[in-house]
């Protein structure tokens, strides 16, 4: 049996009035859907009792209604976590030159794993030198522990390093969650801080 893949004429001006009623939907208002954040329902993030550089107990939902840039990181770190956090300032800077009113929504913070020397002293100071901005938290072994958890960041104490101190081995994600605390994306600080700029305001709204 032979099959006919030619169109019949009728088709031709079938797929004519498709096409134009396609266009004139699209020209009424009818937008695209927005793309669906790349961590949208993954199960990032929760509540913690933390300690800010004050010594005052700050908890996740006392930052509802913000979008929250989150990085776990350690002071006495010698490289990636220092480089990190200045790519998160340069971005949260470059945003807020152009677009004031989205950077004024983000409250950056970063949250140590290294309870046993991150003071809440040291930890403010550590944050404090990338941006007034950035919250540095800490807390008991076991509220890190936790915190970290369920933020899904993985940590653990290295080896002893020549001169005294230890390296910590830890998880290097920036994430990125929404005004309800929910995850959104994580920021590409590996590209630098325009990188970052731009991925902020995609998701700012």
């Amino acid at each position: 049996m032979n099959r006919n893949n030619n169109p019949s004429p009728a088709r031709p001006a079938a797929f004519a009035l498709a096409a134009a009623c396609a266009l004139a939907l699209a020209g009424c208002g009818s937008a695209p859907p927005a793309q669906e954040p790349p961590l949208a329902g993954a199960a990032i993030g929760g509540d913690f009792a933390l300690t800010n550089s004050a010594g005052e107990t700050v908890k996740w939902s006392d930052f509802a209604g913000k979008y929250r840039i989150v990085y776990f990181g350690y002071a006495f770190c010698p490289d990636i976590c220092p480089t990190d956090m200045q790519r998160v300032a340069q971005g949260l800077k470059q945003l807020k030159q152009s677009d004031p009113a989205k950077a004024g929504r983000i409250v950056p913070i970063f949250i140590t794993v290294d309870p046993e020397r991150d003071t809440p002293e040291v930890v403010g100071e550590f944050a404090a030198a990338f941006s007034p901005d950035i919250i540095g938290l800490t807390g008991t072994p076991e509220q890190i522990a936790a915190t970290a958890k369920a933020f899904a960041v993985s940590y653990g104490k290295g080896e002893p390093v020549e001169g005294g101190g230890y390296l910590v081995d830890h998880s290097t994600v920036t994430y990125l969650f929404g005004p309800d605390g929910e995850p959104i994306a994580t920021l590409p600080t590996d590209k630098g801080g325009e990188a970052v700029a731009a991925e902020l305001a995609r998701w700012v709204n």
